[in-house]
């Protein structure tokens, strides 16, 4: 791996002062724990001139109830003291999962929220070092101009591996973020596009600042929630595929439902049609009929060391056997 470059490293100790410092050095890059950014500086993948440690902030580092009984996370908290609050064991036991599925424990002491939210896309042909990507003519997402995964295309594939996002989708979690002109919260989904070159919808003097999480019916005893995720080293890896169900059930009956993957697609996505199965009594066929939602909403291409007909077939079998983990109580 190649030597750090030099890069100036600003140091902000509000939001305010983080956006003026992004206006001033458009080219500038966010560092929280760095555990991704680092690592690409390091391979050539960017080259900023400066960087900016958003860590100094303190409310971005703040874990806080809201009035409504939901919570609000900072996007530097790390996901070591994610594990560590009871609130998100407790109420929001789906995210608590993935945090502590992210990477290894000395990853997470510095990884953060935001970090995995906002993660690079990631490609066998793309996360590699300079001299490799360059004896290969590089790739649409840096410096090419073909994919190599889907040569014959204009789309990049590059797979969207942040373990959070699904997590905080199916327990409806909205973002809060900071702008020149503002702050403004949307549903976390909105921020994605399904580009593998550009798969955040953020403009370059926006920061993403903090996750709001509703407060109950996910808290309420028959919601439950969780994460399950296959990758091909148990300790470190990014996900081959990650599931996050969230689900309401009455007796044996379910209410509802969500679903949401990563790994699969160039963004996260939350599975559509789900909404069929309320009403329909848990057990097997309600599993199956799950796993045949999928095919059609999934993109799994040659961007990882598997081939794209195994990670079907993974994350079939993640949401088939979560779907039962969370249900069998019923």
């Amino acid at each position: 791996m190649e030597y750090l470059p030099d890069f100036d490293l600003l140091r902000p100790k509000t939001v305010d002062e983080a956006l003026a410092l992004r206006r001033e050095n458009p080219e500038a890059r966010l560092l929280a724990g760095g555990t991704d950014l680092i690592v690409n500086i390091r391979r050539g993948i960017v080259d900023p001139k400066a960087v900016i440690d958003i860590t100094g902030i303190a409310d971005l580092r703040a874990i806080t109830s809201t009035g409504g009984g939901g919570l609000r996370i900072g996007a530097a908290v790390t996901l070591a003291e994610f594990l560590e609050d009871r609130r998100l064991a407790d109420d929001y036991p789906a995210l608590r999962e993935a945090a502590a599925e992210v990477a290894a424990a000395s990853h997470r002491e510095v990884a953060t929220l935001g970090g995995n939210l906002c993660l690079d896309t990631r490609c066998l042909y793309y996360n590699q070092s300079e001299w490799w990507r360059s004896a290969n003519g590089y790739c649409l997402k840096y410096r090419g101009d073909v994919c190599h995964v889907a040569p014959s295309g204009t789309h990049c594939f590059a797979a969207f591996s942040g373990d959070l996002a699904p997590a905080v989708m199916v327990l409806g979690g909205t973002v809060e973020i900071a702008g020149p002109d503002g702050g403004r919260t949307v549903p976390l989904g909105e921020i994605y596009e399904d580009d593998g070159a550009a798969h955040l919808r953020l403009a370059e003097d926006e920061i993403l600042t903090a996750v709001h999480l509703p407060a109950t019916p996910h808290a309420a005893p028959r919601w439950r929630s969780g994460y399950a995720k296959a990758r091909v080293r148990g300790a470190i890896d990014f996900p081959l595929a990650g599931a996050a169900i969230a689900l309401h059930t009455e007796g044996r009956i379910l209410e509802d439902l969500r679903i949401a993957l990563t790994g699969t697609n160039s963004c996260p996505i939350l599975i559509a049609g789900t909404e069929r199965l309320v009403g329909e009594t848990i057990g097997e066929e309600t599993a199956e009929k799950l796993a045949a939602m999928l095919p059609k909403q999934i993109q799994p291409m040659s961007s990882t060391f598997t081939p794209p007909g195994y990670r079907r077939k993974v994350v079939a079998n993640l949401v088939r056997s979560l779907f039962r983990r969370l249900t069998e109580a019923s």
